[in-house]
């Protein structure tokens, strides 16, 4: 975050975002029409494309341009993007949204996702590599990303295939242990209280994320997640396969010198939850029963992701007929992976990478002069949020940032002000507050400043 150094609850990579998942194109006064150019820097997961997605209507188009800080958090993206348009012939949207929930959410996978992944991955790799000029799927398309980005990528994708020691690397040699590795963040980030971690756990939940409008969370649901890193248990299994997507490496200085560690370095706190299962338009899911809620963070992330998954199918011209009524994948088409090209493609939808620099040289360039409709900065990328931004919004732009309400490491008075701050840069942007907006500590919604 701008404030110097991150909550170390929070980690210093963004796997998913802490907020929920926003349709992006009715957060401000005018919905943009036509072709419609959203620009996310930081998102850390693609919840809000495919919430964006979802609220099309059938004769708009929507160009997603993505900047992230690493290619670790690209590599992820693509990951869930491809599961997301996995046709439904080849894995029916249950077991897809199983598949999508554990690979998003889980530090341990059962053996039958750890395949899944697997063969996404030997496919993202044959797209990146091709992708020298044009993609090969538009909602995939990395041929705008550098060449060296783009290695970087395929070493990625090759490590989740098969983690091999590599002779020319200084990182460990080993395979990572995914418990071992989340087991030392709970113990660096409790400290003291580290034999008393369930109660820490406990208040983390009930005074601070039930506190600020979270009570969908389950206590034992969060419990597990915060001790193991498991955070949806959808099917009796085993979870005991590191989940390679979440693993990266992060550098320390050591003697003098610099030494990079593979492990888990992403958020222990605030949890994957958020993206997905803390909001629904179904208000059968929110009810309560003694005090109690009778549905839990996950069983919203199950049915929100469902829903998206159906959208995303009637943009292509599929029935959306429920999963009792579709076409049910053959077991032979459970064991095939499906070239990129092969996807789904809905219509009138693209989804871009951008290098991780690009946020820099945007305005240099006369094509995205003005270009984009709809700007998102997550909480962690607001330090990038400039003047140079006005040179690449639309005159009717809405821009969009994540605040720190759900940073569970900050104390109110830290959320508000770091509130405050992002506050100020947008004015230095020539971005003033959206007054008539409905009241939102969760995103700050900005329009151009009128002259």
């Amino acid at each position: 975050m701008s404030a110097g150094r991150a909550p170390e609850g929070a980690g210093c990579i963004t796997w998913w975002g802490f907020s929920p998942a926003r349709d992006l194109l009715s957060t401000g006064p005018v919905r943009p029409r036509g072709d419609i150019h959203v620009l996310l820097v930081g998102s850390g997961d693609p919840r809000h494309i495919l919430k964006t997605i979802s609220g099309l209507q059938n004769h708009e188009n929507l160009h997603v341009w993505v900047i992230e800080d690493c290619m670790e958090v690209v590599a992820r993206q693509l990951l869930l993007l491809y599961l997301a348009l996995t046709p439904q012939e080849c894995m029916g949207n249950n077991e897809k949204t199983e598949v999508f929930l554990e690979v998003f959410g889980n530090g341990e996978i059962r053996g039958h996702t750890e395949e899944r992944l697997r063969r996404a991955a030997s496919q993202l790799i044959v797209s990146v590599t091709e992708s020298l000029e044009t993609a090969t799927h538009p909602a995939l398309n990395t041929a705008l990303l550098k060449f060296k980005e783009r290695d970087e990528l395929t070493g990625i994708f090759q490590m989740w295939i098969q983690p091999r020691p590599s002779s020319s690397s200084s990182e460990c040699a080993a395979p990572v242990s995914m418990s071992k590795a989340w087991d030392y963040r709970v113990r660096q980030h409790l400290g003291t209280r580290y034999d008393s971690k369930r109660n820490c756990f406990d208040w983390d939940l009930l005074m601070k994320l039930h506190e600020k409008g979270c009570g969908v969370i389950n206590k034992q649901q969060y419990a597990r997640w915060r001790e193991r890193g498991l955070a949806f248990e959808l099917r009796e299994g085993v979870y005991q396969t590191s989940n390679p997507s979440l693993l990266s490496s992060r550098v320390f200085r050591q003697k003098g010198g610099k030494v990079s560690y593979r492990g888990y370095w992403g958020d222990i706190v605030s949890s994957p939850y958020l993206s997905f299962g803390i909001e629904t338009d179904d208000t059968n899911l929110l009810r309560t029963q003694n005090g109690q809620h009778v549905s839990t963070a996950q069983d919203i992330s199950v049915a929100n992701v469902q829903e998206l998954f159906r959208s995303l199918s009637s943009r292509r011209g599929c029935s959306t007929t429920s999963q009792s009524e579709a076409k049910q994948p053959s077991p032979e088409a459970d064991l095939k992976s499906v070239p990129v090209p092969d996807l789904m493609q809905p219509d009138g939808i693209s989804v871009t990478f951008l290098p991780s620099d690009a946020l820099y040289k945007l305005p240099e360039k006369l094509k995205y002069s003005h270009f984009f409709s709809t700007i998102y900065f997550s909480a962690s990328c607001v330090n990038q949020l400039g003047p140079t931004i006005r040179q690449i919004a639309a005159p009717d732009a809405v821009l969009v940032v994540e605040l720190a309400k759900y940073i569970l490491d900050l104390t109110k008075e830290q959320a508000a002000g770091f509130a405050e701050k992002v506050a100020s840069m947008a004015l230095e942007a020539e971005f003033e507050p959206w007054r008539d907006g409905k009241s939102d500590d969760v995103h700050a919604v900005f329009i151009p400043r009128r002259k």
